[in-house]
């Protein structure tokens, strides 16, 4: 113990101060001892600032200044561990993961999480006398130490410990700003570093965060907050004119029916999160020395997972080995990225080695990582193995989202688990969504409060005035001496509780069950139930149903949900001649200028081949010996004896695939040769592979020089058609015009599209050619340039071969959605991750992409280009003027690097403009993050509504930043569809979703909305001119519970049934004319003007009951069969009769479709009011209720007066309504109204139908495009490295007992090849132990 330091003038006096926290000094920094005062030896440091003694504790510095008593804080022998003998330097970093063994003297067993919480609070607050408190001194061996302040701190952390003990997340200790520390084979050591588990949720509440999230989700409904205001009026005593529990129970009812809907909904994301938490996969365990099958959800940091062929990776990952040579892999990043191309990774050289359970449990090591962050493209990170230190790169980072392919097996170790992972990063919060309708309905409310306040205010003054103006006529009423102030204020809430059903409560319960069963119907429709993969269409927020009709931009992804990422080899061209497999309608063979146009079958392909006298079999034979041979795709033998073939480019694959199915199916690859067997004649040709010119961005072609069987040379060369015309001999190329001609017809078809040529080459050339390359190919300067321009002295004076036509099938009917949503006026905007050059071309087949349009080209490489550029653009379009029609010729293109500088503040304004004026805008290469940043652009910078689909994780972000997302159940998994509030089967399902969904609910919703808020005025409006008649007395003209029953029996189905079954068109018409969606985007069913019109009409049609129902009871006009006068309740009854006949007519003339349940819910309401009352007022006045009703019933069915009132003022109050509906129709008609006339008289539309004019026109632009521009859509990994990976592999090879497959061009008699071959290849130790039913027993 050292001395204890001179305390200084002001510190608070401690109990104690024991510095736990502190590192140890550094130079320069530590305490001198005082004059006099030797230094105990244990603290003296060496030079490299280690302690000279072996077993010393961190410095304790104890402030004895004072006389309190210390208590010793320490349980039982500090030095001692109960779980070792002799003492370890690591004792105390060890001692904190006592609970992963299930031992230590601080885990308490059994009790819940509260439980242990309040004890844990009691040890920390000194509240536990049985027990002693203890703690942990610093660990200067731990390189974490430095945690352990944020650890202290985080104890007493009001946030933190609520997400630790009530949300259940873990409190990550590590150094955020530090590199991560993981160990390897140490899951106990892992565990005390905080790190999350790997469990995902899309879930918008959790236990903890329902009650506050709904209770501001609705209480921001300005509605519910008033009826909030007014049950606590209402509850004041001598202030209510109603029942005090009236509204506070209507309140309730509504809160419950929507906690229970959004309860639902949430339920249903919980399901969809546990069945990809509690997915399976092969995890090693170092406890037990095998694999065992562990959940997804159970994966933590540091696990060694087991990775198959076509299974998603659980986590981000390091990848130590593989089954392939040096621990390749091929990696799918489709849901990552959008890219199609597999990825090649590869393992550590130092790592590849460990390809079986044995050796896996010898690593030890650690691994200093990266933080967690958003970047897919980046890693840095340092493994730590046997005292020496291994780079790692992104080339051993695979992240979790992605799938592996064509690779048996992997092993790799977790350094990022669950939400943070590299693919959840770039996710978001699942949000609270607001329509808005909703936001129009609540700035709307916020003037009808004012407007209530008014006439309470006007009412409230009325009575002060009155009573103080006609005390001499009022004495009956005792109100000498009444406080004038006190009662302007007690009437201002009487009014207010009075006025308050101006605001219909009973909306917002009717919307919610609309809603839901609007989203109902759409998951029923099974024009969007996918039969094939048995897929409905699922609505996961049914509160955003009439976001449908009123969306302005689609923001969609590419790969999986507009193509199928599937490539099929469709066509070839050889020789001049076209080939096909299924000759399309008219489009045989013909001649046309001497050149051959349309197809021939393949068929004739196989004659020509085999017959040797004809000239172009040699030409047809190289053109598929070099569609088997010039690639680097690796051949795998399947147990059924089929070949699978494992292509990073898929483009390759089905080029491959393609010659396979023409008879040359290339079956055998070594390192220096490929084998292909001939089908015709069943022989084998081995084909010496001598040089590879590998494929990049710039060269747009790969070449492959082989020595063919004969002994000759020969250049196989494939590529984009621009730079493959260029390198073409000048003579002796007879077949270049019929071959452009042939790429035209297949640009045509939007096919993508390559050119493959060949060069015999002789002996002395390629020698001579040789030296040039093998001297680039060792330069330390520039060696990528060199290759290349080695690779031009050799490709040239090429003889042109052929063309190929590959298709990437699209999605069914994605060409005809994408056009049709076009019509209806949307604009689609296209994010991928795929290459520029792919993109434009899936955008032309999709017809997202017309050939008559303007591509604006947007790729710079910095910030001052990109800006330069798009001011360009924009100058360009503004000096031009050009006018909306040449508007949509115009198309953004635009690539991920430079959207990256567009999506700067100061520059997103001019992407913005330039996308606004464009019809199509598409982003290449873009990331998931820079999705969701294109979304959120667009939404903040505009009042437009915003939907984004797409099918993959990358998606996620971006569907839940638009203001409707919509996810595709497609081949890339399904957390698009979890996390969208829309699922549909394919893409085509969204027209439907959309332009007729979408367009009947916008309009049922806002018939529903501005209805329930007319009916209310109409009625209870008379309230208000009544007061002018009673001195604003507040009396109410109807009896209590009847204005109740208002919105509770008899108006409530009207509504209800026009947002559930009314249709303003017919599907078909709706489908017919996209056009008409544009009245959703347009706001022509709701809006700030139409919502007062109807407020307006309903003060209208109250004054007419009003003023009307005075004029028919004025004087004691009614009289009963003995002379009675008809009382105040007489009258009451009428009014609300009439008003109930006004609002219900009203009903009628405004739906559009009448169904079964629209005459239950109009005239059945009014039927069920008269049958209702008489039964009311005759029995439940004996019962002490509505004592008001006692003797009603006589003075009013047996009434003329009663019934002469109902039809007068029923007719007057609607007629003017008739008459405007008349004139609309008749001299302003909407284009609604023209296909509401032809759909109700069976008007056919007699357009002539023009497709096969515009198929041939739009045939003509493609041509033309082609002829200015003929680019290439060819899909090729451009990571390098292709010819020394290609040359790893000899697939004649057998894989070895663990599946692993050696480096075939490495020394064969490397120890290194022998690290996992026992001397007894048949002994029990090569087979990996399972674990049996998860017990130690292992089965062999």
């Amino acid at each position: 113990m050292s001395a204890p330091l001179p305390r200084n003038e002001g510190e608070e006096d401690v109990l104690f101060d024991v510095d736990f926290l502190s590192d140890p000094p550094t130079a320069g920094q530590q305490r001198q001892p005082q004059q006099g005062q030797e230094t105990p030896g244990f603290l003296i440091h060496d030079d490299s600032n280690r302690y000279n003694a072996n077993y010393l504790f961190p410095q304790e510095t104890i402030d004895l200044d004072r006389d309190e008593n210390i208590e010793n804080d320490i349980t039982g022998n500090p030095f001692m561990d109960d779980t070792a003998a002799t003492w370890n330097d690591d004792r105390f970093a060890e001692s904190r993961h006592g609970s992963r063994l299930g031992g230590g003297r601080n885990t308490r067993s059994g009790g819940n999480a509260f439980t242990n919480f309040f004890a844990n609070m009691r040890d920390r607050f000194g509240m536990n006398k049985k027990r002693y408190q203890s703690f942990e001194m610093t660990d200067f061996n731990n390189v974490d130490n430095h945690g352990t302040y944020e650890k202290s701190r985080n104890m007493f952390d009001i946030k933190i410990l609520f997400n630790h003990y009530i949300l259940r997340k873990p409190i990550n200790s590590a150094n955020e700003n530090g590199p991560r520390l993981i160990h390897i084979n140490d899951g106990i050591a892992n565990d005390g570093l905080g790190y999350g588990d790997n469990h995902i949720s899309t879930t918008k509440y959790n236990a903890a965060t329902f009650l506050p999230k709904f209770l501001f989700q609705e209480f921001s409904k300005y509605a519910n907050l008033f009826f909030l205001f007014t049950s606590v009026v209402q509850q004041v005593p001598n202030v209510s004119p109603t029942n005090r529990y009236t509204t506070v129970g209507t309140l309730l009812v509504v809160l419950v029916v929507s906690a229970i809907k959004e309860c639902v909904e949430d339920i249903k994301r919980v399901h969809s999160d546990n069945e990809l938490n509690n997915a399976n996969t092969e995890v090693f365990s170092e406890l037990d020395g095998g694999l065992i099958q562990k959940r997804w959800i159970d994966i933590r940091v540091g696990d060694i997972v087991k990775v198959k062929s076509e299974e998603p990776i659980p986590a981000d990952m390091i990848i130590l080995s593989s089954s392939e040579p040096e621990g390749l892999c091929y990696i799918e990043t489709a849901n990552l990225d959008g890219e199609t191309n597999l990825k090649i990774k590869q393992s550590r050289p130092e790592t590849s080695k460990y390809i079986d359970v044995r050796t896996l449990g010898s690593i030890q090591g650690h691994i200093k990582s990266e933080q967690p962050n958003s970047s897919l493209y980046t890693y840095e990170g340092t493994l730590i193995l046997n005292d020496q230190e291994i780079p790692l790169t992104p080339d051993q980072m695979i992240l979790r989202g992605a799938t592996l392919r064509n690779t048996a097996w992997m092993f790799g170790i977790v350094v990022f688990s669950g939400h943070e992972t590299k693919l959840m990063r770039n996710a978001t919060a699942t949000p609270i969504k607001r329509t808005a309708v909703e936001r129009i309905i609540n700035l709307q409310i916020t003037v009808l409060f004012g407007v209530l306040v008014v006439l309470s205010l006007i009412s409230a003054i009325g009575n002060v005035i009155m009573s103080t103006a006609g005390s001499k006529h009022l004495q009956y009423l005792y109100l000498k001496g009444t406080n004038k102030v006190g009662l302007f204020f007690r009437d201002l809430l009487t009014f207010w509780i009075l006025f308050s059903n101006l605001v219909p409560i009973s909306l917002f319960v009717t919307v919610e069950v609309i809603k839901y069963y609007q989203a109902f119907m759409i998951s029923s429709d099974l024009d969007l139930y996918d039969e094939e993969t048995d897929t409905p269409t699922v609505v996961r927020t049914s509160s955003l149903v009439e976001e449908l009709g009123q969306i302005e931009y689609v923001f969609s992804d590419k790969t999986g949900t507009l193509t199928r990422n599937v490539m099929e080899f469709k066509s070839c061209s050889i020789a001049g001649r076209c080939y096909i497999e299924t000759i399309p309608e008219d489009k045989n063979a013909t001649f046309e200028d001497g050149v051959e146009v349309g197809y021939r079958k393949f068929e004739d392909l196989q004659e020509r081949l085999n017959d040797s006298t004809n000239d172009e079999a040699p030409l047809i034979e190289n053109f598929l010996t070099l569609l088997a041979t010039c690639h680097t795709v690796i051949p795998e033998i399947q147990t059924d004896g089929s070949i699978k073939y494992q292509a990073a480019s898929p483009d390759e694959g089905a080029l491959v695939q393609g010659g396979a199915f023409l008879g040359y199916k290339f079956i055998i690859r070594k390192p220096s040769s490929v084998v292909v067997f001939i089908e015709e004649t069943e022989e084998e040709r081995t084909f010496e592979l001598l040089k590879i010119c590998e494929f990049n961005s710039s060269r747009k072609r790969m070449s492959a020089i082989f020595r063919t069987p004969d002994g000759s040379i020969k250049l196989y060369c494939k590529g984009a058609d621009t730079v493959i015309m260029d390198r073409l001999a000048s003579e002796n190329n007879p077949y270049v015009d019929s071959t452009v001609r042939h790429l035209e017809e297949y640009a045509s078809e939007g096919f993508r599209t390559l050119c493959v040529a060949m060069k015999d080459i002789g002996e002395a050339e390629y020698a001579e050619w040789c030296k040039i390359y093998e001297s680039a190919a060792t330069s330390l300067d520039n060696r990528q340039q060199k290759l290349d321009d080695a690779a031009e002295l050799i490709e040239k004076d090429l003889l042109l071969l052929g063309a190929t036509a590959i298709e990437d099938k699209l999605q069914d009917g994605v060409p005809e959605t994408i056009h049709t949503l076009q019509e209806a006026g949307l604009k689609i905007w296209v994010l991928t991750g795929d290459r520029q050059e792919t993109a434009i071309n899936i955008g032309m087949s999709c017809r997202l992409l017309s050939e008559d349009m303007n591509l604006l080209v947007i790729n710079e490489d910095t910030k001052e280009k990109t800006s330069d550029n798009m001011i360009e653009k924009l100058d360009a379009i503004n000096e031009h003027k050009i006018s909306p029609q040449e508007m949509d010729t115009l198309a953004l293109v635009i690539d991920g690097k430079s959207l990256g500088f567009a999506l700067e503040p100061d520059l997103e304004d001019y992407l913005l403009t330039l996308g606004k004026m464009c019809k199509a805008v598409i982003c290449c290469r873009v990331s998931p993050l820079q999705k969701a940043l294109v979304v959120k652009m667009v939404k903040r910078k505009s009042s437009s509504l915003l939907l984004a689909i797409g099918d993959g994780a990358n998606d996620v972000s971006m569907i839940q930043a638009a203001h409707v997302g919509v996810g595709i159940s497609g081949k890339e998994g399904l957390q698009a569809s979890r996390s969208a509030d829309f699922a549909i089967g394919q893409f085509k399902y969204l027209k439907k979703l959309l332009l007729v969904h979408g367009a009947w609910s916008y309009q049922r919703i806002s018939m529903s909305i501005l209805y329930s808020f007319y009916k209310n005025i109409a009625l209870y409006m008379t309230q208000f001119w009544y007061g002018f008649s009673n001195a604003f007395s507040g009396q109410s003209i109807m009896e209590s519970w009847t204005l109740t029953f208002y919105n509770v029996f008899f108006t409530v189905l009207p509504p209800f049934v026009i947002g559930v079954f009314d249709q303003f068109v017919s599907s078909r018409l709706l489908e017919r004319y996209p056009q008409l969606y544009k009245l959703g985007q347009k706001g022509q069913f709701f809006s700030v003007t139409i919502f007062w019109g109807w407020i307006m009409n309903g003060f209208y049609h109250s004054g007419v009951i009003y003023v009307g129902s005075i004029l028919f009871y004025r004087c004691g006009a009614v009289l009963n069969k003995h002379g009675e006068v008809a009382d105040h309740w007489t009258w009451g009854v009428a009014v609300f009769t009439t008003s109930l006949a006004i609002v219900l007519g009203k009903a009628a003339l405004v739906t559009n479709q009448w169904t079964k349940f629209t005459f239950v819910a109009i005239p059945g309401s009014f039927i069920l009011w008269i049958v209702y009352f008489p039964i009311y007022a005759a029995i439940f006045p004996h019962a002490n209720v509505s004592r008001e009703y006692y003797g009603v019933v006589s003075h009013t069915y047996s009434s003329a007066t009663f019934w002469l009132m109902l039809i007068v003022l029923t007719v007057f109050a609607l007629m003017r309504d008739f008459v405007w509906k008349y004139y609309r129709r008749m001299y302003a008609p909407e284009a609604y109204h023209v296909v509401q006339e032809m759909q109700k008289f069976n008007i056919s539309d007699y357009r002539p139908h023009a497709q096969q004019f515009q198929s041939a026109i739009r045939k003509v632009r493609q041509v033309q495009r082609m002829k200015k521009q003929r680019g290439f859509a060819f899909s090729q990994s451009e990571e390098g490295g292709q010819e020394r990976i290609i040359r790893m592999y000899d697939t004649t090879q057998k894989r070895g007992i663990h599946g692993e497959l050696h480096d075939a061009s490495a020394d064969p008699f490397s120890d290194d090849h022998y690290v996992n071959v026992p001397s007894n290849p048949f002994s029990d130790e090569n087979h990996e132990p399972t674990l049996v039913n998860g017990e130690d027993s292992l089965e062999l």
